[in-house]
């Protein structure tokens, strides 16, 4: 029987944008472990959805038999890639070595650091911060003609509006990492997104004219919506893997938003599911949309992966709860709050507390205390999941869930939280 190719399953789950020459690639990730690194600069402190596709692409070559090197960019940090949005604020040495650790830990709960394909993290401040200018000019520089850095697409858009030579020389630093990778470490293949196709062939290049020898690379899609816009974002911003900068209960609200029409590239792209398990969620979610269970499968997989599978249980509980389906006090108090300030929670100061209608209407559930009052006289509204049935009830400091919140809620579908601070 012959043994699968990690290059068909990554093509089948559309996490081929561009490669190398694919046939050779195809023969290399066949014929024995391959050494391949990805990399990830700390321009920020947390990592974020678009990462996570490197992080689950790097964990299915793994996986597959092949050996990561996770690269931490402390010195491509200090500069950040160009963007079309224009220059990058550079940030303090102290806050991208800081960001460098955080982000070395994020990546490594996504590979194994044991068995034969151990993965290894690097950082390549650690062959940069010594390499004097006339050296990297001579030994890097030598091999980058300006006319071919002024044809990449992202320099090409900054022209006009201006691109500093710090930023306009970043290719030369990612692409030395490569080299660097190939000599020191026997590194052949770099993935990373799409957005690096430039960095990763002008890396293979620079493997090519100074060794003579052939390096690989792909790049993964720009994963967006059906409207073409970018994904990755929340009301928030971001969607961040940090669970202090985005809470998983939030985390896991957003995939189980994800459009119909995008569940199954989602599922295929973001989880470790079979085909098999895929096609039978698409199946699903094509007859019966209104179950949505592919995005309920989706949100647990992928919040699992990032998260752990008990935060998947918390965020699960919390929106039962909230929707009237469960046990307030069971839910971690951290994981209420975050529930009730995603759906926009309000706050109030420590003191007397107002009567119900004066909370529907500061929660914004009524729009006046009249509309506040037909609700509780039509059975519609709910204090910490139990009818009201006084208009004039008056909740203590006893009625604080966690310990300082009241959850209301009107009818079955629209809840909101007030936290007393």
């Amino acid at each position: 029987m012959t043994t699968p190719n990690i290059l068909d399953e990554l093509e089948w789950r559309g996490l081929v944008a561009h490669s190398t020459d694919r046939d050779a690639l195809r023969a290399s990730l066949g014929e024995g472990s391959v050494k391949f690194y990805v990399g990830f600069d700390p321009t920020a402190p947390s990592l974020h959805m678009g990462n996570l596709v490197q992080l689950v692409t790097a964990r299915r070559l793994q996986d597959a038999g092949h050996t990561p090197f996770i690269l931490v960019g402390g010195a491509t940090g200090m500069i950040g890639d160009p963007r079309d949005s224009g220059e990058r604020t550079l940030n303090s040495a102290d806050t991208v070595k800081e960001w460098t650790e955080r982000v070395r830990q994020q990546v490594s709960r996504f590979v194994s650091f044991e068995g034969d394909n151990a993965a290894t993290t690097v950082n390549n401040y650690d062959w940069t911060a010594s390499l004097s200018t006339i050296d990297f000019l001579r030994d890097i520089g030598k091999h980058f003609p300006v006319n071919r850095m002024l044809a990449r697409d992202t320099v090409k858009r900054r022209l006009d509006s201006g691109i500093s030579y710090t930023e306009f020389s970043y290719v030369l630093l990612q692409s030395m990492d490569y080299l660097n990778l190939f000599r020191e470490r026997g590194v052949t293949l770099q993935f990373g997104g799409s957005d690096q196709w430039g960095n990763i062939t002008g890396g293979a290049e620079l493997v090519r004219r100074v060794t003579g020898e052939n390096a690989f690379g792909f790049a993964t899609p720009l994963i967006t919506k059906t409207d073409g816009t970018k994904y990755g974002k929340t009301e928030g911003g971001a969607l961040w893997l940090d669970p202090e900068m985005l809470s998983p209960y939030a985390f896991h609200q957003f995939w189980l938003n994800a459009e119909d029409e995008k569940v199954g590239e989602l599922l295929r792209i973001f989880t470790f599911l079979t085909r098999e398990e895929i096609e039978d969620l698409e199946a699903q979610t094509a007859e019966k949309p209104f179950l949505r269970a592919g995005q309920k499968r989706l949100a647990d997989e992928v919040t699992a992966l990032v998260h752990g599978a008990d935060e998947v249980e918390q965020a699960k509980a919390a929106a039962a709860a909230l929707f009237g389906g469960g046990d307030l006090a069971s839910i971690k108090p951290d994981t209420l709050a975050s529930a009730l300030r995603e759906a926009g929670g309000t706050t109030l100061p420590v003191g007397d507390l107002p009567g119900i209608l004066d909370l529907l209407v500061t929660s914004g559930l009524a729009k006046s205390k009249g509309e506040a009052r037909r609700t509780v006289a039509e059975g519609g509204a709910y204090l910490n999941n139990v009818r009201v049935e006084d208009p004039e009830l008056q909740p203590t400091d006893d009625d604080l869930v966690g310990g300082s919140w009241l959850v209301l809620r009107r009818g079955k579908k629209k809840f909101a939280g007030v936290e007393v601070s």
